[in-house]
Parts: structure tokens; C-alpha cells; sequence
């Protein structure tokens, strides 16, 4: 294996930590709740199948919206002003479904997500948190492994 140093960058990995961890904690402060990805898309999702187009009128469900938008958006901004940066995929689509819902069967297993357990809970210092990330990480470490080595 061999490092890319080029891609080494930890500023720009400082910086977007940094930014990462104030949009939550604006998140918190302006909403009351964690900035936990999985649930923010959840809640409209929910209230959509429940009650419909209505249901996505409520001051709630309209700033998951605007986050969510938000998301999306980011990158198109960044465009603006860099190019793309560049990405190389080394699994086919098949994969990368079957990665997809392994993720999403593995956020439900945890009731949460990266961003709720990594950047939220960690910061607020609960056990339950720290218990799933130990959990998600070595099961990246253990995938990583045997796609490289075990199954290569």
C-alpha cells in the first residue's frame, strides 16, 4: 500500500471539521435537536407518508428541508469557486448499492447515524454513542480488510 501525500491535507481537513462541528452545534442551539442526518431525513419522509404533501408544511419538517437542501447544494457552491476534486471508485454499481443498504440496514441496527453518534453524541459525551462508533469503525476497518486481502 502506498500513501498518497499529496492528498494529505490537514488543514483543509481542520477547517472542514471545524465546520462540520459549528453547523451542528448551530443546528442544536437554533432547533433544540442533534444535527443526526439519518433522523433530519427521516422526520419529513415520515410526515410525508403520514400526511401527505400537508405534512411537510410544519416549521420542523421545512428546516430538516432547508438542511437537507443545504446538503446538497454545498457542493454545487464549492463549485463555484474549485474544481471537482477528483474520485476514483473502485467498485462497480452493484457495489455500491449493495454498500448503500448495508449502511442504511447499520443505522437502523444503531438508531443513528455517523453524523449523530460521531459528531453529536460523541460531544455530548454518551456511552451509547461511543459504543456505535467503536462498533461502525471496526466494522470499516474489518471491510476494508477483507476487500482488500480476505476476498481479493
Amino acid at each position: 500500500m502506498q500513501i498518497a501525500w499529496s492528498q494529505f491535507t490537514p488543514l483543509h481537513a481542520l477547517i472542514g471539521g471545524l465546520l462540520i462541528g459549528l453547523a451542528a452545534a448551530l443546528f442544536l442551539l437554533g432547533n433544540g435537536r442533534i444535527a443526526g442526518i439519518a433522523g433530519i431525513v427521516a422526520s419529513p419522509w415520515r410526515a410525508l407518508r403520514q400526511r401527505g404533501w400537508a405534512g411537510l408544511s410544519g416549521a420542523p419538517e421545512r428546516s430538516r428541508l432547508m438542511f437537507l437542501a443545504g446538503l446538497l447544494l454545498a457542493p454545487w457552491a464549492w463549485r463555484v469557486f474549485a474544481p471537482w476534486p477528483g474520485l476514483t471508485v473502485d467498485v462497480g454499481p452493484l457495489g455500491l448499492v449493495a454498500a448503500g443498504l448495508l449502511v442504511g440496514v447499520g443505522v437502523r441496527m444503531a438508531n443513528g447515524c455517523t453524523s449523530g453518534h460521531g459528531v453529536c453524541g460523541l460531544s455530548r459525551l454518551s456511552l451509547r454513542s461511543l459504543l456505535n462508533v467503536l462498533v461502525f469503525m471496526a466494522a470499516g476497518f474489518a471491510t476494508v480488510w477483507l476487500m482488500r486481502h480476505g476476498l481479493a
